[in-house]
């Protein structure tokens, strides 16, 4: 029997198999709003809110530009379905890239996590609590890094023995203070994207040498 939970912006699901979750995705299209989760037989289907698409957009612009300051190749996949049926396990994240597999997923728009990797980085924006933990579809997708923006704070985990571990540092720009990024987002948040974008770019490019020197 199927039972479902409701909320104003998301719905969950119960005691749904597989099939029934592609069935979903088919239903729903590529074109929909909502966004779903799905860890074994439980679903979620969320609408996001202005302020989580707000700093999912702004956020992931920043990666953007550290990645261009710091001439990083990167492909982003924005929110795509990444899903595992042998482990049960289906999200789509507020973005996410690629970074040390960007030569392998290059240009590529077919990618299947059953012989490519997964992404090398996750966005995820949790405004509001999610009621899915997204964290064991994570381990089991095996995406090494997530950054999880909340109230103001960025945390960084990484994925060690099948668990998320939080950590100082990111494994994407290992010799930056990737945590700082949401105070400069508020520092400049009311003269508009770009100028948050310019104070990033001029962060890094005095971030690097401090650090180079240290």
């Amino acid at each position: 029997m199927t039972v479902a939970k409701n909320r104003a912006d998301r719905v969950m699901l119960y005691d749904i198999s597989w099939e029934q979750f592609e069935n979903l995705l088919k239903d729903l299209g590529e074109h929909r709003v909502a966004r779903l989760a799905y860890d074994r037989t439980t679903l979620e289907i969320m609408t996001p809110l202005p302020e989580r698409e707000h700093y999912k957009e702004v956020i992931s612009d920043l990666v953007k530009e550290i990645a261009d300051v710091l001439d990083l190749d990167y492909e982003s996949y924005g929110s795509t379905t990444w899903k595992r049926e042998s482990r049960m396990a289906g999200l789509e994240s507020d973005n996410c890239f690629y970074f040390q597999n960007e030569a392998t997923v290059r240009g590529r728009l077919d990618l299947d996590l059953r012989q490519d990797p997964p992404p090398d980085l996750g966005l995820e924006i949790d405004v509001t609590s999610k009621s899915l933990n997204r964290f064991p579809i994570y381990a089991r997708l095996g995406v090494p890094e997530l950054w999880c923006y909340d109230s103001g704070e960025l945390k960084i985990y990484h994925l060690q023995d099948g668990e998320y571990i939080e950590s100082e540092n990111s494994l994407i720009f290992p010799t930056l203070a990737i945590r700082d990024l949401p105070k400069l987002i508020e520092q400049n948040r009311a003269d508009g994207r770009r100028a948050i974008r310019r104070a990033v770019r001029k962060w890094v490019k005095i971030e690097l040498p401090n650090q180079l020197n240290s």
